[in-house]
């Protein structure tokens, strides 16, 4: 494991303005107000990779490196009846900042103005004591290597709230522990693990080192590309439950050195109790701390 400073002034990064000017992305990881193209799902709580809308490989490690290089804000869909993944209608709201139902929701389909007036935002709404709309967010990610390929990945609710415990943060308690940190989480190497022991599919998020300069450079290009863009904007086809195909015969193994990936269908979720996150680890990192310590401080005992 490298020994490169991830947090404090050992790091020639850190006190850079371009460093400092990239952490407003943490803000909106962290719950603040802050496509097309390839996709990564996390369907059955497995990394699958989709072109074209179909299955092409399955990786059978539980974790993947990523460079998150942009964020949507937390966004909402509402599907009208039972969930189906094989439902190639479009969903009946949804809302693209957990506020009001989006712009061009038809009206006759808006159940309220506001989305804490819906009745679809109540607990029980949906299945069991879930609510029917759902809280999602899309990311626009790097693979470890691939600097240059933007990808899709779009969080469901069980992998954004959440303390962060024992090694295992959800988005919004990783991304205030790196900001309590002053650190962006695009000048990050982020590790992915699934949650074994969810019925859901549901991530986890810690550091695993710094980015060197060129790595960050390249975050940098790749999170105001056209393909980044595409990634973190919503658009109904996005979101419609389309599977165009099984899955081939044979899948291969995900190989994230050179697979390329697309858009797959929308992962549902039950959604969690909201919980209000408490506030981070105040525990103080000197220029002198290393990755292996800052990890260590979230592995499980």
């Amino acid at each position: 494991m490298s020994e490169m400073t991830l947090f404090g002034g050992g790091n020639p990064l850190v006190n850079s303005e371009l460093f400092k000017s990239l952490r407003d992305m943490n803000k909106t990881l962290a719950g603040g107000s802050g496509g097309g193209g390839k996709r990564i799902s996390i369907k059955g709580n497995k990394f699958r990779l989709f072109v074209d809308g179909e299955q092409v490989s399955v990786s059978k490690e539980d974790h993947l490196n990523v460079v998150v290089v942009n964020a949507a804000a937390i966004s909402r869909t509402y599907y009208e009846g039972t969930y189906d993944p094989n439902n190639t209608s479009a969903p009946t709201c949804w809302s693209t900042d957990t506020r009001a139902p989006a712009a061009d929701v038809p009206a006759e389909q808006k159940k309220a103005s506001r989305c804490a007036d819906c009745p679809m935002n109540v607990k029980g709404s949906g299945q069991g004591d879930s609510r029917a709309c759902r809280y999602n967010q899309r990311l626009a990610i790097t693979l470890e290597g691939k600097p240059d390929e933007v990808y899709q990945l779009q969080l469901p609710a069980t992998s954004l709230f959440g303390d962060g415990k024992n090694g295992k943060m959800p988005m919004q308690a990783y991304a205030k522990f790196l900001d309590a940190h002053n650190t962006p989480i695009i000048a990050v190497m982020t590790q992915m693990t699934l949650d074994e022991n969810s019925e859901t599919p549901k991530l986890f998020f810690k550091p695993v080192r710094s980015l060197t300069e060129e790595e960050l450079q390249a975050a940098v290009v790749a999170k105001d590309s056209e393909d980044a863009t595409k990634a973190i904007t919503m658009t109904v086809a996005q979101t419609d439950g389309v599977k165009k195909k099984d899955s081939p015969a044979g899948t291969k193994t995900f190989n994230p050195a050179k697979d390329k990936i697309e858009i797959d269908e929308e992962e549902e979720v039950a959604e969690p109790k909201k919980v209000e996150a408490k506030k981070t680890a105040t525990t103080t990192v000197t220029s002198k701390a290393n990755v292996s310590a800052l990890v260590a401080e979230w592995d499980d005992e």
